[in-house]
């Protein structure tokens, strides 16, 4: 969800107002907890300046109960590139119905709120987003979606009020 959400969790922790939305939409659906276990592949995302010529961006995420470690990876400038690796911790939110989290960034002294804001009913792709609206990223469980899904997927982005898209290149 690096989590797709690679690097650019950095940047979000210092966005200031002035974004395209009053806020993000709120999350469609409530998500199991396994949502916060296993790999995830960033298949789209607001343009950001922490995310910069960052490619193959992948987020593995390992649970212990409502918290997980996180590990993110970017390859600058291509899937081949060099590493740029992130490691932080975050907690599911307690009543969110597992929609939203924290994460920590500086040692613990900045938390950063996420959304979920909807999914795949498999969990096999999920749009993520920051709450107020200025960021958002589609991750999915495999590095290449299929075109059905994507385009489904992608649909539910735009739907949601996200238009403008970039594209990293796949993991190899």
């Amino acid at each position: 969800m690096r989590l797709g959400l690679s690097f650019a969790l950095s940047v979000s922790v210092s966005a200031v107002a002035g974004g395209a939305f009053a806020g993000a939409p709120p999350p469609a659906r409530a998500v199991s907890p396994e949502f916060y276990s296993g790999r995830w592949y960033e298949i789209a995302r607001t343009p950001n300046f922490g995310q910069r010529d960052c490619q193959a961006p992948t987020t593995d995420f390992v649970a212990e109960g409502a918290r997980f470690k996180v590990r993110q990876v970017c390859h600058h400038g291509a899937p081949s590139g060099p590493e740029k690796v992130f490691t932080t911790k975050g907690r599911i939110i307690e009543g969110s119905r597992n929609t939203r989290f924290t994460m920590d960034f500086l040692g613990g002294l900045k938390k950063q709120e996420y959304w979920v804001l909807d999914c795949a009913p498999d969990h096999s792709w999920g749009v993520m987003a920051t709450p107020g609206g200025h960021y958002v990223w589609l991750l999915s469980r495999q590095p290449v979606m299929p075109p059905a899904a994507k385009a489904a997927a992608l649909a539910r982005v735009k739907a949601l009020g996200y238009d403008k898209l970039e594209f990293p290149e796949p993991a190899a």
